[in-house]
């Protein structure tokens, strides 16, 4: 068990410590002595160390033997003046290996902290880690002294945000962003300008908790595979060093702070894709770094054979509702929104928290409604993503105890068939686009997160531009990734310079960006779809650190008429509270007419049960009612049919309209039909009303 270098044990002076600190605290104790109190649960082992490095060095200087220092189920100790910025530390769990009994203690390996606040080993991206190095991943003590100069949260609601989903590596990792910190926290810093300048108000960021990107290294095509998107978390309480410019310094979480601030200066929350349904480790004893090492019984719901229930598709599955882990769940939110100020937080597979620790839903007292609860928590954003890969499937269903919204993959796919053609859903269409009442009634919309597109999936061009997936580069034989995708080439797969086919292209991406931009609910985008970021049909990027997955900024110029084109209608959006209502309000109003109703060409009421090509959705802004400075009417025009349609506009002889936008060519902006409006094919026209003078 001791592999530390001869003579190497430093002299430390010790004493048991606080049980009820988790983790790594630098603390002084009752007498005044300053150092570190390091605290780890486990309820099943029959040992345990305190491990301690200098900092990249192989083997330990110390080891403090913690079977004394025992209260219940919690190991502490109290080391005096410790000069924890020059350390890692890790721990050794003693016991029995036999998977049966749930039992997977190596006590030749060291364990990491679950509660370390930073981790070292892979601290830059792709760094090789010396195979002789005891302790793969290791924690490190951080300096809580970080200056957030009166930073606050924007007050934006949640009803009023445009999310912008993007990966922190891909935003500026092409050569064509011109960063000066490529694929950082500090390279996204870069990129708030932009962020700023199309609109949006929200980042929703895939996971940047530490992970092992080299987790599923190999060589494909001379090309390296790798875990890119991060959803396989090692620690949840540390930010992901290859992913800082500071990261081989250890100051990830202090890049990761300034970046939080930078966003929240320009107005922009911060939201975190968070993965609390299983972890990075495996079935194979290589592959245990932390909580199986610590307490398997504890952490992971297991079969009757002692291997791992695979619930998330990734192995393993969380057990979410322990009371243990419960706690460790909520410590780690706390902390990242109390300690870091995120905004919010998007759950992976969110059903899990959910399952019992039998693997069973249990509605009555999950984490989930925990976290509603908890008080520390009361103002950040909860998303839910609503399914698992076990089956259970809860959009619409997924208990919203006054906080939580969910991604709203019916809206996804009612939007995608109906823009191909498919009259049949027009109903669905105008269910969703007003907001999913008869999923959300007890929430109101903004319990709906509408989105077309995201990082799981094909990018906005690339739905228009293939009809099948193309994930050869995955070396997977493009077995992976979904087969259905509800998407159109539009007559030629992939890449071509046919002009009326990239003008049809072009046409859908408006279409659906006018339709998200206009819906009730709270819409998401994804990360350069703005500008028509492809890539190459790939529609299961997990693995491409590659042109693949990085963004093409020097698309902007190519595609500057899309970019303005998303950029006007997220503005739209924002000026016109009637769109961001959450209420679902039917009857008419004092100007005359409902909130929001839908009509056909010829001006008569829509039929929410009947198919159709052609429907246009029709808001009333009353200016009392949302402070604005006139009454203001909204007209949306969709024709998903193959031929030109006109739509005869509403009470002419009582509103003037304008025309705002046209995902074709036909009217432009500024324009001031009389009566009636030409909609071309599979294109959205949307109008802004004010009374007629008389």
């Amino acid at each position: 068990m001791n592999d530390m270098p001869d003579g190497a044990m430093t002299a430390l002076v010790y004493e048991k410590g606080d049980s009820t600190k988790l983790g790594a605290t630098v603390c002084t104790n009752k007498k005044g002595i300053k150092g570190v109190n390091f605290s780890i649960y486990s309820e099943n082992a029959l040992s345990c160390a305190l491990v301690l490095f200098h900092i990249g060095e192989k083997l330990p200087f110390a080891e403090i033997y913690l079977n004394d220092m025992k209260d219940g189920n919690v190991y502490s100790v109290f080391v005096h003046n410790l000069d924890y910025e020059k350390i890692e530390y890790g721990y050794r769990l003693g016991g029995e290996y036999d998977k049966i009994q749930e039992l997977r203690y190596q006590p030749e390996r060291v364990m990491l902290d679950p509660y370390a606040k930073s981790v070292s080993g892979r601290n830059s991206w792709c760094m090789e880690i010396d195979p002789k190095r005891s302790g793969k991943f290791r924690g490190r003590i951080i300096k809580d002294d970080f200056d957030w100069e009166g930073d606050v949260c924007p007050d934006i609601q949640l009803k009023d945000l445009i999310i912008y989903e993007a990966h922190v590596r891909s935003m500026t990792m092409h050569p064509s962003s011109g960063a000066e910190n490529p694929g950082t926290f500090a390279g996204l810093i870069e990129k708030i300008p932009y962020i700023k300048s199309l609109g949006v108000n929200c980042i929703e960021l895939l996971p940047i908790f530490e992970f092992d990107e080299m987790e599923f290294n190999r060589f494909f095509n001379q090309k390296r595979i790798l875990n890119y998107w991060g959803y396989s978390t090692l620690n949840f309480f540390s930010p992901k060093a290859g992913y800082a410019s500071k990261g081989t310094e250890g100051k990830q979480t202090e890049e990761f702070k300034e970046m939080i601030k930078a966003f929240h200066a320009e107005g922009i929350k911060v939201i975190l894709d968070v993965v609390y349904n299983h972890t990075a480790e495996g079935e194979e004893k290589e592959r245990c770094y932390s909580f199986q090492g610590i307490d398997q019984k504890t952490y992971y719901i297991s079969q009757p054979d002692g291997f791992n229930t695979n619930y998330s598709g990734c192995g393993n599955t969380f057990k979410c509702n322990h009371p243990v882990v419960k706690d460790f769940i909520l410590d780690s939110l706390r902390y990242w929104h109390n300690e870091c100020h995120v905004d919010g937080f998007r759950f992976d597979l969110a059903p899990m928290l959910i399952r019992g620790v039998d693997g069973v839903p249990d509605w009555e007292n999950p984490v989930a409604k925990d976290i509603t609860s908890d008080e520390s928590l009361k103002d950040a954003i909860m998303i839910a993503e609503p399914w698992d890969a076990a089956g259970l499937y809860l959009t619409g269903t997924f208990h919203h105890w006054g906080k939580w919204s969910e991604w709203n993959d019916k809206y996804r796919d009612s939007m995608r068939q109906f823009i191909n053609g498919n009259s049949e859903y027009a109903p669905d269409v105008m269910a969703r686009f007003s907001g999913s009442e008869d999923m959300y009634s007890t929430c109101g919309s903004d319990g709906s997160i509408n989105f077309i597109t995201c990082h799981d999936g094909f990018t906005m061009h690339d739905l228009v531009s293939y009809n099948e997936k193309h994930n050869e580069s995955n070396g997977e034989q493009n077995r992976d990734g979904n087969n259905w995708n509800i998407s159109n080439n539009n007559g030629w797969e992939g890449y071509t310079d046919d002009p009326y086919i990239l003008h049809m292209r072009r046409r859908k991406m408006k279409s659906l960006f006018a339709l998200l931009m206009t819906s009730r609910g709270v819409p998401m985008m994804y990360a350069g779809d703005e500008i028509c970021n492809t890539q190459n049909g790939n529609n299961n990027a997990y693995c491409q650190d590659s042109e693949i997955s990085w963004i093409d900024w020097s698309q902007l110029e190519k595609e500057k008429d899309v970019f303005e084109f998303v950029k006007n209608v997220i503005n739209f959006r924002k000026s016109h509270p009637v769109l961001r209502n959450t209420s679902f309000e039917k009857e008419t109003t004092k100007i005359g007419y409902p909130e929001l109703s839908f009509r056909y060409p010829g001006g008569t009421d829509a039929f929410p049960d009947k198919k159709s090509h052609c429907i246009a959705a029709f808001y009333a802004e009353d200016h009392e009612k949302y402070g604005t400075q006139e009454d203001s009417f909204i007209y949306v025009i969709c024709n998903v049919y193959e031929k030109d349609i006109t739509y005869l506009l509403p009470d002419t002889d009582k509103i003037d309209w304008t025309v705002f936008v046209d995902s074709s060519t036909r009217n432009r902006f500024g324009d001031k039909p009389e009566s009636t409006v030409e909609a071309e094919p599979y294109s959205v026209i949307i109008l802004e009303g004010k009374h007629r003078d008389n």
